[in-house]
């Protein structure tokens, strides 16, 4: 199935119901991505378009099986709407969230970017995320088509870089077009920058996320810079940002999370 299916909902009244589906996990447990463009669709069929800034805090790991979405309109501006969600499964809270939705297409022009794009090969020449032999690998990499610049895959040979820091290309593998709500899985899908620091490789959980959709992607790669730079008192942040096939900037996040656990 297509991305877009698999974070489709049915409304029934105020409450929208949608399914985690398998193959968007990892270790069992939803990308934190996915589950925010799952609520983020709901949030905006509940006031306005597209998603421009949502911040989640996960309660609890997502599960393959049937969620329930509450968005509740908190304030509905003349060009926003604000708006809370909580994602909650059979037996407890997933996550909840709080966004601001509006029209990116009405967007002012005026374009201000003291930054560019990381500089990249070209995707051919960057190395494929696939699964390895152990098995480690996250299921959902069989949904996107992730390339590592070289000198940031040298993890993958158990020889980090030294620098905290992910920078790559990214597409679904069957070329299906990213919209707004994919802008938010792409955010959360690199592989996490701490791999590639001299710290334990583990499953790093998040605590809080936040990505701001600057604006609708052109078609083609998306060009992504994924960075850390303070690890202290157990927690550690990941900026990134994300370019699309023009140059133009698309989405930036960041996310709070704990050190890896073993």
């Amino acid at each position: 199935m297509s991305f877009t299916t698999d974070t489709s909902f049915v409304r029934e009244g105020d409450m929208y119901h949608s399914e985690i589906r398998p193959g968007w996990d990892i270790m069992g447990n939803a990308n934190g991505g996915y589950l925010m463009a799952m609520a983020a669709r709901a949030m905006a069929d509940a006031s306005r378009p597209h998603p421009i800034s949502v911040s989640a805090h996960f309660l609890s790991p997502g599960k393959p099986g049937p969620v329930s979405i509450s968005p509740t309109i908190v304030k509905q501006g003349r060009n926003f709407s604000t708006v809370r969600a909580s994602m909650v499964g059979p037996e407890k809270p997933i996550i909840e969230l709080l966004g601001s939705f509006g029209e990116l297409a009405s967007a002012d022009n005026v374009v201000l970017v003291d930054a560019e794009p990381p500089d990249l090969p070209a995707p051919h020449e960057c190395v494929a995320r696939e699964r390895h032999s152990s098995g480690a690998a996250p299921p959902f990499i069989d949904k996107l088509d992730i390339r590592l610049h070289p000198e940031d895959a040298l993890f993958y040979e158990n020889r980090p870089s030294g620098r905290p820091l992910m920078r790559g290309w990214i597409k679904m593998v069957d070329d299906e077009p990213i919209d707004a709500f994919g802008l938010l899985l792409v955010a959360d899908v690199f592989p996490p920058t701490i791999f590639n620091a001299d710290l334990p490789r583990a499953w790093v959980p998040t605590l809080e996320m936040t990505s701001h959709v600057r604006g609708l992607p052109e078609p083609g790669w998306l060009r992504c810079q994924f960075s850390t730079r303070f690890v202290t008192g157990g927690f550690l942040e990941e900026d990134g940002v994300v370019w699309d096939a023009s140059g133009k900037l698309v989405v930036q996040s960041r996310q709070l999370a704990l050190m890896p656990r073993t």
